[in-house]
């Protein structure tokens, strides 16, 4: 007779029915009874859960498919890697380190784009950027300074820097709002797609309103409407940076938005200084262009690029009420990269908008101080150091994000960049005259256009989660409207305390020696924040 028990409280082997102990089945022993209770908590620690499976349709959709579309992809059919990526089965975290293996040729939602869909995205990222920084650009650092200095010369600074503040809170608001609703929205038409049209219609139809008006109450809610537009169709625009190209050309397409707007910002500069030549009816005329381009922009830039997919049957976490939409503001949590660069890119901003909103002024007040014929020559020197800014930045840009990817780096090109921007702030400083700005145009403009090129490839890269791109994206462009607020108010604030301290009415001209030099100490410390961040190379 064999023991019903074995010498370690296991069971005894049991016999098939031909009396035959199959090794490994038929006798293993009983953990339950083997094992003590502090085996089981060992073991217990050391188990992995396994993923629970996910419906087909939500798999498929979810951009964490690409973890396993890299295995059908880059295996034979047939293999075990391609088996297993065959069915629908749960997906690793995106965290793990599986999923750092993911195909970089497949964008965040789950599709590889062919190259002419790369090439309609890449032209459409460009030619939007341009066409929406010439007026924007025209309009606020040029057209916009003019107004104000017709209907009060006294308080011409104060009301651009007010203007510019109240506007950029508006746009600060508005960036994270729609950022989070586009994340939300479920349409046929995709997520994005309708607030990038209406964002730009609204955006025109109130920049046109304003060459009706010369209440300086009345402009300041016109242009607070078009800030909101603005931001309405540029915070899902800017979130299909992260949807729809992959990451291994973000960098370059990133490099042809930068160029973009290099391009567009430069040639706004040129273009309000034509304007500004031909008087009241040049003023008209450039309300008048703003009105027809951003009203057609956000129709252009959906119609080039690939259709968005429609989004009426992707899963939704939760229902779109005010609360869920005030919670989205809520900034991520532990992720201290995505603060630096939040910071960096506001303080690197603030430093660019200090100058060049005010660079009417400036050219006025600073390099022509005294001068009769100041407003002639300040349009002047306005146009030609647009034409040199145009150059360089274009340059940089174009060639800083290929050059970039290639070399795998974000954070160190884009301090570097900025420190150049800092260099070229303080050429004014030593040449007061018109040479001082066109070095400024100059080296700046290079730094700027680096910036540019890169900067947007280097907020993506910081994202915490990417299913939150939209909000995300949006903080992260608070930086553009928080800088605006910054550097309005820096610039501003620096000409009322010179001001007020030499007990003078009219700007002189050491205010703005003193608002060069604040701008260089902005742009310093954002180079250095830039550089604290640690999981970016």
């Amino acid at each position: 007779m064999v023991d019903e028990q074995d010498t370690h409280g296991g069971s005894a082997p049991s016999t098939g029915s031909n009396g035959y102990i199959r090794p490994g089945i038929d006798d293993r022993p009983d953990f339950d009874k083997v094992l003590s209770q502090e085996d089981k908590e060992n073991i217990s620690r050391l188990t992995a859960p396994m993923p629970k499976k996910r419906a087909a349709d939500s798999s498929v959709g979810d951009e964490q498919v690409q973890g396993t579309k890299l295995a059908t992809d880059s295996q034979a059919v047939g293999s075990g890697m391609a088996a297993l990526a065959a069915v629908d089965t749960a997906v690793p975290d995106e965290a793990s380190a599986f999923m750092d293996m993911r195909d970089p040729m497949v964008s965040a939602d789950g599709h590889r784009p062919t190259k002419a869909e790369l090439v309609r995205l890449g032209i459409g990222f460009t030619v939007s950027a341009v066409a929406c920084a010439i007026p924007w650009v025209a309009l606020s650092t040029v057209i916009l300074p003019r107004v104000f200095e017709l209907i009060d010369n006294s308080s011409k600074e104060a009301m651009l820097g007010l203007v510019n503040s109240i506007g950029a809170i508006v746009a600060l608001l508005a960036n994270i709002i729609f950022g989070t609703l586009s994340d939300m929205t479920r349409s046929r038409f995709g997520k994005r797609t309708p607030w990038i049209v209406g964002g730009g219609i609204i955006t025109g139809l109130a920049i046109g309103a304003i060459a009706f008006t010369r209440n300086e109450a009345l402009i300041i809610f016109l242009w607070c409407v078009a800030q909101m537009g603005y931001n309405m169709m540029l915070a899902p625009y800017v979130a299909v940076m992260s949807d729809r190209v992959p990451d291994k050309v973000r960098g370059t397409i990133s490099g042809f938005y930068g160029a973009g707007i290099a391009v567009g910002q430069t040639l706004g500069s040129v273009v309000g200084a034509a304007f500004l030549r031909q008087g009241q009816s040049g003023l008209f005329s450039a309300w008048m262009m703003g009105l027809g381009i951003f009203s057609l922009t956000g129709i252009f830039v959906v119609a080039m690029w690939p259709r968005e997919k429609s989004s009426r049957f992707e899963e939704q976490s939760e229902h779109v009420t005010v609360k869920s939409v005030l919670l989205n503001f809520r900034p991520p949590r532990h992720a201290p990269d995505f603060y630096y660069a939040l910071v960096g890119r506001t303080l690197m901003m603030g430093g660019y908008w200090m100058i060049t909103t005010y660079q009417l002024y400036i050219a006025q007040d600073y390099i022509y101080a005294g001068d009769p014929n100041a407003k002639d020559k300040a349009a002047t020197i306005i146009a030609t150091m647009g034409v040199i800014t145009l150059v360089v930045s274009l340059i940089a840009a174009v060639t800083a994000g290929p050059i970039t990817d290639r070399l795998g780096r974000r954070k160190l090109p884009v301090a570097l960049a900025s420190c150049l921007f800092a260099v070229g702030a303080a050429m004014p400083l030593f040449f007061r005259s018109p040479m001082g700005m066109y070095l400024f145009a100059a080296v700046a403009g290079l730094g700027y256009g680096v910036y540019n090129a890169i900067d947007q490839a280097l907020n993506v890269a910081v994202l915490p989660n990417p299913k939150e791109a939209g909000k995300d994206l949006g903080i992260l462009n608070l930086a553009n409207t928080l800088s605006t607020v910054i550097g309005t108010a820096m610039t501003s604030l620096v000409v009322s305390i010179v001001k007020s301290s030499m007990h003078v009415s009219t700007t002189p001209a050491v205010a703005y020696a003193w608002v060069f030099g604040v701008a260089i100490v902005i742009v310093l410390a954002a180079a250095a924040l830039i550089m604290r961040i640690r999981n970016v190379k």
